[in-house]
């Protein structure tokens, strides 16, 4: 065979799995972490009857891969055991970089390099020596019956990624197994190497490269809001799949003998199909061209093809019996619960005394560190200056149950991804979405009775403004299609549906008649409002010489945010000439709190 094992210059990437009975999908498996970048591939087997033992001692015999037996110790579960085994495991010991997982999940590269070598790249250039990758779960997708499709390509539906009971996550880390003791989510420091300075050396990086929190060198399985991301790597979690592969599983237990697991109430929290997520895709072409190799190999090929024939004949067999029409019945029901009614495990509650006494002397000192000197930067989103806040394209909502409602400056706004982009969505759940105009508009409107905000999303801030100020009449456009409804949902949501004080229109500011700098539908909306105050966000798509040859005598003010000083500059230089041209003036202190506002010379203070 001339498929060789992929020579990193970052060493031996070792990926390390536990299988039961996976036969079916292990070529993709296989084939797809090849793709990706991992050098190596140890899998751990136990009590396997479908020749996925076969096909994994035969990935060996063509120096693809190795396997292991999983001699499990009596009254210890599979996980643990193979656990014990890898830590002692002179391959493994010998490793550069280790990860382990479950042969139902994928690791997905985002990393613009779309390889471990470039993501690993970048690690190492910040001198970092782990990278903690988070879930993203993936549904059913509606799938019932079972295909011999890969499974990348057939589930491309998953919970939204700030749904925060899919947040578990998996650890890819520079390996030595005299500081580290293996674990399934991420590993732990050994006790003797606590106090020895050796935590000091550690720095890990969150999915999407940034540093993540210290806490998390000595404790933690799940990410947290502020240190999810997903730009570099995520781990595609398929945990069910169609109903009929669920269905196998469900027939013939599970790698870690949990008794009972895949239940209805399993079904409802693994499948989420809110969002599509297509961004492992990427290394499919690969990903196939390597599986095709694999099956030229006719041991490979023999054992592939029994497998998927053997689960075939199965699933008849189980098709014709109660038991199977009744878990079906069940899981089309399970998955009709709204992702808001989904009810999971929670975590441990905190015992402060407890956590107290295991925390390191270490890590102790980090907490005492002033918030300034513990704070690390952002994660990817969080108020990002410039990022995008809506979805491209038309707004299509999804349904009102099915997405989590945070309250921001008094105003419930939903974390709905057909909404927003994931930046945005993070700032929602923390209450901090366009937090900054909001707070502030009040300040830049004193005065008014009658705005005009162009360009301006939901509008957050003319909600927050109406019920902050008596006597002031809005009107709100934005002229995306699909915002108006969004906007309209939310104001209900918020009891704001009194359409005398706050309109919403989608009109367009340039008519397709316009010629040159004319904007006919502004001029139109200034005409029939008649506003005091004219607000153009940078959604609005204006710059000055829109301006020229509308009338502008009734406002006293022109106020204009941004979001960093950059885009600051810009405005002035397009707004500011036309403007002062037209009698106002800026009140430069304004710009301390995010917009500028350009003020009718005559009332000027």
């Amino acid at each position: 065979m001339a498929l060789k094992r992929h020579v990193s210059p970052h060493g031996t990437v070792m990926a390390v799995s536990m299988m039961k009975d996976e036969a079916p999908y292990l070529l993709e498996w296989f084939a797809h972490h090849l793709a990706v970048g991992f050098t190596d591939i140890l899998v751990y087997t136990n009590d396997c009857t479908d020749g996925t033992v076969e096909m994994l001692q035969r990935l060996e015999e063509l120096g693809l891969g190795y396997h292991r037996p999983n001699d499990i110790p009596e009254g210890m579960k599979p996980q643990p055991s193979a656990l014990n085994y890898a830590q002692d495991e002179p391959l493994v010991q010998a490793a550069d970089w280790v990860m382990i997982f479950d042969a139902d999940e994928f690791l997905s590269v985002n990393h613009p390099s779309g390889h471990l070598d470039g993501m690993l790249d970048d690690a190492v250039a910040q001198g970092a020596n782990g990278i903690i990758v988070t879930w993203r779960i993936f549904g059913s997708g509606g799938v019932v019956d079972w295909s011999r499709d890969p499974v990348t390509e057939q589930y491309t539906r998953a919970a939204p990624p700030l749904w925060n009971k899919g947040w578990g996550v998996k650890t890819l880390f520079k390996f030595d197994p005299e500081y580290w003791k293996l674990g399934i989510h991420r590993p732990s420091i050994k006790n003797k190497h606590l106090k020895d300075g050796f935590p000091d050396t550690v720095k890990w990086l969150n999915g999407s490269g940034r540093p993540m929190e210290d806490y998390f060198k000595f404790r933690g399985w799940r990410t947290i809001r502020r240190t999810l991301g997903y730009d570099w790597a995520q781990m595609n979690h398929y945990a069910v799949k169609s109903i009929d592969s669920y269905a196998v599983r469900r027939f013939r237990g599970n790698v870690n003998n949990k008794k009972d697991k895949y239940n209805a109430d399993y079904w409802s929290l693994q499948d989420r199909n809110e969002v599509a997520d297509t961004r492992i895709l990427r290394h499919a072409p690969r990903r196939a061209e390597i599986m095709a190799e694999l099956l030229q190999d006719p041991v490979l090929s023999k054992l592939h093809y029994a497998a998927l024939e053997r689960v075939e004949a199965r699933l008849e067999e189980y098709r014709g019996s109660e038991a199977y029409q009744a878990l079906r019945d069940s899981l089309i029901e399970a998955g009709k619960v709204p992702i808001t009614s989904v009810e999971a495990k929670p975590p441990q509650a905190r015992d402060p005394a407890k956590i107290a006494a295991l925390m390191s002397e270490v890590e102790r000192k980090s907490s005492e560190k002033p918030d300034d000197a513990r704070k690390d930067a952002p994660v990817s989103g969080w108020n990002a200056m410039g990022a995008a806040l809506y979805r491209s394209g038309r707004i299509r909502l999804s349904p009102g149950d099915a997405v989590e409602w945070v309250e921001s400056q008094r105003v419930a706004l939903p974390c709905d991804p057909q909404l927003f982009t994931e930046e945005a969505s993070m700032a929602v759940l923390a209450g901090k979405f366009d937090r900054r105009h909001a707070r502030n508009i009040a300040s830049y409107l004193a005065g008014g009775r009658r705005v005009l905000d162009l360009g301006a999303g939901i509008g957050l801030p003319a909600m927050t403004m109406l019920r902050a100020q008596d006597g002031i009449t809005l009107m709100v456009q934005d002229s995306q299609p699909g915002i108006a409804e969004a906007a309209a949902r939310i104001r209900a949501r918020n009891g704001l549906e009194d359409t005398a004080r706050l309109r919403f229109v989608d009109g367009p500011l340039v008519l397709p008649g316009d010629e040159g700098a004319a904007a006919g539908g502004l001029a139109a909306y200034l005409g029939d409002f008649r506003p005091d105050i004219l607000r153009i966000s940078t959604r609005a798509d204006l710059v000055g010489q829109h301006l020229d040859g509308i009338d502008l005598s009734r406002l006293i003010r022109v106020v204009l945010p941004f979001d960093s000083p950059e885009e600051a500059d810009g405005l002035r230089q397009s707004f500011g000439p036309v403007l002062e041209g037209r009698g106002f003036v800026e009140r430069v202190e304004a710009a301390d709190s995010g917009s500028l506002r350009y003020d009718r010379l005559a009332e000027k203070n």
